[in-house]
């Protein structure tokens, strides 16, 4: 009979075979080697500067600095810092070991609450990067511990190294990179300065090559917001993004709990509301890069906005180069929402006037966040703004003000009519204007959207574009019925609803007739669609362009002015006698009415033409 035979052990990891994956592997692009090794300089310097706050290191500081030079000749890096050295035993213990952090060690042994204690490196696995670009590495270090000697450490990339004394007098580490021939483009000052700019900008100590200093050791999200004047902010963002116009404005974020975060967030101009060179939100830890989009801490919505953000808790993998799926991230990106409602918020309340001429370029992305985001929406619902067609702007509540009296309800619900395109809903617009209504504006791509989602959210209202078929709305309150005209009790509107329902009758779209008296006797007829058909129709054709627009149409009615005098006209006229001056007149009032919606196309365009120089030569 068997037994079950249970084995414990520990799984053998060879460092033969893991070094190259680390050398290969580790990092998503090469050029992040210069990030971590003046990262792990700015450590150096950083901790240095802490033993001495607090008293154990008792020598003169001195400019605290990092050095970078580049020799084309012997085809080295060097990085060469005034910080805190290492020991020979230190050596031994944080660079042969991988992935041993020294730094957590030194921040576990030194913590405290000081702002000072900013240290980058938390990994341990930094400093390997320098073999993605390099075939041999050297470290020179000297501790600040006094009586302590000087080594350096060699390494070709292999597992084997030496480690020797050392001549060097000076406390620090330089850092030698033997750079390897398919990295010869590592080897250009201009191509470092890029680098820097990109990666280590914002570091704390001064990064010089040659006689330059080529970082800003200030950068403007670490200052109080009480102290920077707005043209810092200007400035700030044009060093940020040198080729965009001015902001509208920023929020400056200042957190300290329940977690640590500052950052400026700029709201940019847009010049097209599918403006894709927007959208670029600096992340930073500890003043060092991480990445150039933090979509996974900025909400979708707000990709739109351009900045900084430094998060010194922010929780990475190995490489930094991507967030954790963290609860902390999620409580930040929670935050960052609820200060950007409250920013639109202070503006509506205190700053109307303003907020109006910013609204164009941020309606898009607020609309977008209200459909993705409750909370956000909660909160800014009551400040949206509609532009009318009389351009004014207005909330919801306002516009159901103004038109309260006049507007008519539909099934319950208070109508807000709306223009999708101005120019070619002209005569729509005009025609409520003189029954003293307006509209609002809803033109772009998201609206369609975004007015579906208000109905929803808001059971009280009801969207109806300007040419929908409202006939309660667009027909006279007061209006008689009807007369009787002929023996077979047929009334007026009858008999012009079946002429022109004969002579469009061979239309290849299909057209409903109504008749209707008009408040505007100048309006012969008026093309509109049922609001529901025509949002489905809108819908299938932005699924199915290659349907062609021109199939928005082919199911419309047509209103039929009756109190119009050329209307009124065809029914004097005796149809056995007239009937081409009569189907003419008909086709060119429902001609007149497709020109008005800029649907009049192709053949019906031709004969259009035709009838109308015909009409103008009698």
């Amino acid at each position: 009979m068997s037994e079950n035979i249970k084995e414990k052990g520990q799984i053998s990891i060879h460092t033969e075979n893991i070094l190259p994956i680390i050398k290969k592997w580790l990092y998503s692009d090469k050029e992040i080697f210069l990030r971590e090794m003046v990262s792990n300089a700015m450590d150096a310097m950083t901790k240095l500067k802490h033993l001495s706050l607090i008293g154990e290191y008792k020598e003169e500081l001195g400019e605290l600095s990092l050095e970078i030079k580049v020799d084309k000749n012997k085809k080295t890096i060097s990085f060469e810092d005034n910080g805190i050295g290492m020991t020979r035993d230190e050596v031994k213990k944080y660079i042969n070991q991988i992935a041993f952090s020294g730094a957590a060690e030194f921040m576990e042994k030194y913590k405290d609450d000081k702002e000072e204690n900013k240290i980058i490196g938390h990994f341990g696995l930094g400093f390997y990067s320098a073999f993605m670009v390099s075939d041999k590495v050297e470290i020179i270090t000297k501790s600040f511990q006094p009586d302590t000697a000087a080594v350096r450490w060699i390494n070709d990339g292999s597992t084997d190294f030496e480690l020797v004394d050392d001549k060097r007098k000076n406390r620090g580490t330089a850092v030698i990179l033997h750079i390897a021939d398919d990295d010869k483009e590592f080897l250009d000052e201009g191509k470092i300065k890029e680098l820097i700019h990109k990666y280590c900008n914002f570091l704390p100590y001064p990064i010089k090559i040659g006689k330059d200093v080529v970082n800003d050791q200030n950068p403007l999200w670490l200052k109080s917001p009480r102290e920077v004047k707005e043209e810092e902010y200007k400035e700030f963002y044009k060093k940020l993004f040198p080729m965009e116009m001015d902001p509208l404005f920023w929020i400056h974020l200042d957190v300290e709990v329940p977690f640590r975060l500052k950052g400026i967030l700029y709201f940019p101009k847009i010049r097209h509301e599918l403006d894709s060179s927007k959208g670029r939100i600096k992340l930073y830890c500890n003043q060092v890069f991480v990445s150039d989009h933090a979509k996974e801490i900025i909400p979708e919505f707000l990709t739109l906005l351009q900045g900084t953000l430094d998060i010194p808790d922010l929780p990475l993998n190995v490489s930094r180069s991507y967030l954790q799926n963290d609860p902390y991230v999620k409580k930040i990106s929670e935050h960052i929402t609820k200060k950007v409602a409250d920013k639109l918020g202070s503006l509506f309340n205190k700053e109307r006037e303003n907020f109006e001429k910013f609204w164009d370029d941020i309606s898009i992305f607020v609309k977008f966040g209200m459909m993705n985001d409750e909370k956000f929406y909660e909160k800014v619902k009551d400040i949206i703004l509609y532009k009318t067609t009389d351009g004014v702007y207005k909330t919801l509540p306002e516009y159901l003000e103004k038109n309260k009296g006049i507007n008519k309800q539909t099934n319950g619900k208070e109508t807000v009519f709306y223009a999708s395109n101005e120019k070619d809903q002209i005569t729509y617009i005009n025609y409520l204007k003189s029954r003293g209504m307006e509209a609002v504006i809803l033109g772009s791509l998201i609206d369609t959207h975004f007015i579906q989602f208000l109905e929803m959210k808001n059971g009280k209202i009801s969207f109806t574009r300007v040419d929908s078929d409202t006939t309660d709305h667009l027909s006279e309150d007061d209006k008689t019925k009807a007369k009787i005209v002929d023996g077979e009790n047929k009334t007026s509107d009858d008999k012009l609803k079946e002429i022109f329902e004969n002579a469009l009758k061979d239309d290849k779209t299909k057209v409903t007739v109504k008749v209707s008296a008009l408040k505007d006797p100048e309006i012969s007829g008026m093309i509109v669609l049922s609001e529901y058909m025509r949002r489905f129709k809108e819908m299938s054709f932005s699924f199915n362009r290659e349907a062609g627009e021109e199939n928005m149409f082919n199911d419309c009615t047509l209103v039929v002015n009756s109190a119009n005098d050329k209307v009124k006209k065809i029914l004097e006229l005796n149809p056995a006698v007239q009937g081409e001056t009569i189907n003419d007149a008909v086709n060119q009032i429902y001609d007149l009415a497709l020109l008005s919606q800029n649907q009049l196309k192709g053949d019906r365009l031709v004969k259009f033409i035709e009838r109308s120089n015909k009409m103008l030569a009698v």
